[in-house]
């Protein structure tokens, strides 16, 4: 049990402030799909809906609350320009809406924000400020800069109204799903998680709500045990966007009464997860987008048989990230292999032993030949083979056709 007293702050998020949120920005904000996923069904035991907040204009949820929070400031706020700190999605999100109505953004990110999420956010319009190693040294840069120009700072997930804003899903998940039983959320600073849980726990108590962190930044589960926000240690992490070293002070409370579960992922959890999604479903999600279904997957949860919508929050990857995702799942899944064999130096050695590949229907991808290293005698090669195979039994095969052939080889981990 939480530590953390069970009470919430006046003048914090409620359901009637989520609801009124939900009213101000249903104009521009996408209604997303709740898909009920047959396959994923099959696999985690559960009756799984993806929430594809992904399909966002700016590809994640974050322009829920971004959106509330600008339509909810001043005049005099909005014409001093705007000011925010973020990864990418709250970025991009802020950059669009801030934009759309009128009004200057700057936004500083980490040094090591993905390519697509600096582009995306300057293409929106907003000025962009590359600092600091991670979220909380930027956003500590933003804090400093909001000062120094006047200019009004827009919080990535500690705010009322952006928090009643990321709780606008839950009252359509509501709507989307009947007999709607748990909720999965990602959960990084917490502001989608305390959203999601107020309106929920405040329309159906019943219904169980789950957060998942990744296990290299959990700051939210730590804040839980310790019973107020704590500061985690930096690490890096494919899931960027949920990459707080520190819960928010106003998300805490509100996760401390209204969630049910927090459980972590690990690196490769999600990297399975983003797979999974874009196999089966055809769904691009980033790592924070994937960490929810990564949980289920895993077994991470209490749940057992329920109707779970797991929500997608976001779908912008960097592509050499996917790449290396997608490169290290067809290893993992067998169906991609590399394979170092040696062989005799002479003419038509090299023949023989692809025919033996060839017939055993693998697909060479690349190839190195080396005569100098790995101990090589003389007048013997080296050569290494990267090899597309249809499964762990396929490379089994192709292993005992070679010893077969009286090649000497070993697979390349």
């Amino acid at each position: 049990m939480s530590s953390i007293p069970n009470t919430v702050q006046p003048g914090s998020v409620t359901l009637a402030s989520i609801q009124a949120a939900a009213l101000r920005i249903r104009s521009d904000i996408y209604l997303s799909p709740a898909r009920h996923s047959a396959a994923l069904s099959e696999l985690t035991g559960q009756q799984v809906f993806l929430k594809l907040e992904n399909l966002q204009r700016t590809g994640a949820f974050k322009e829920r609350g971004a959106l509330n929070k600008i339509l909810t400031l001043t005049a005099e706020e909005r014409d001093r320009g705007v000011i925010a700190a973020s990864a990418g999605n709250h970025a991009q999100a802020v950059a669009c809406h801030a934009a759309r109505r009128g009004l200057s953004a700057r936004i500083v990110m980490p040094l090591m924000t993905p390519l697509v999420k600096v582009a995306a956010t300057s293409g929106y319009g907003a000025e962009v400020v590359l600092h600091g190693a991670n979220y909380d040294e930027a956003c500590e840069e933003a804090v400093r800069q909001s000062h120094a120009d006047g200019l009004t700072f827009l919080h990535p997930f500690d705010d009322d109204e952006v928090i009643a804003g990321q709780g606008t899903i839950a009252l359509e998940l509501l709507e989307q799903i009947p007999s709607l039983e748990a909720v999965v959320v990602p959960v990084g600073g917490g502001g989608l998680l305390a959203g999601i849980a107020c309106a929920l726990k405040e329309s159906d108590p019943s219904i169980r709500v789950i957060g998942v962190q990744t296990d290299r930044l959990p700051s939210m589960l730590r804040a839980r045990e310790a019973g107020h926000p704590v500061t985690v240690s930096a690490e890096a992490t494919i899931a960027d966007g949920i990459a707080v070293r520190r819960a928010g002070e106003r998300t805490v409370p509100l996760v401390a009464r209204y969630v049910d579960e927090l459980v972590t992922v690990d690196e490769e959890e999600i990297a399975s997860a983003i797979l999974l999604l874009l196999e089966r479903e055809k769904t691009l999600a980033e790592g924070a987008g994937a960490a929810a279904l990564a949980a289920l997957l895993r077994k991470k949860t209490s749940l057992n048989g329920s109707r779970t919508a797991v929500v997608v929050g976001g779908g912008n990857i960097d592509v050499t990230l996917l790449s290396k995702i997608i490169e290290r799942g067809l290893v993992k899944d067998g169906r991609r292999t590399r394979v170092r064999i040696h062989l005799t130096d002479r003419p038509g050695a090299l023949h023989h032993l692809t025919r033996i590949i060839a017939d055993l229907r693998a697909n060479i991808v690349q190839t190195a030949h080396d005569r100098a290293y790995y101990g090589v005698s003389l007048g013997d090669t080296v050569i290494d083979f990267t090899l597309e195979t249809r499964g762990v039994q396929h490379i089994e095969e192709i292993a005992q056709a070679l010893t077969a052939a009286g090649y000497r080889h070993e697979r390349i981990e």
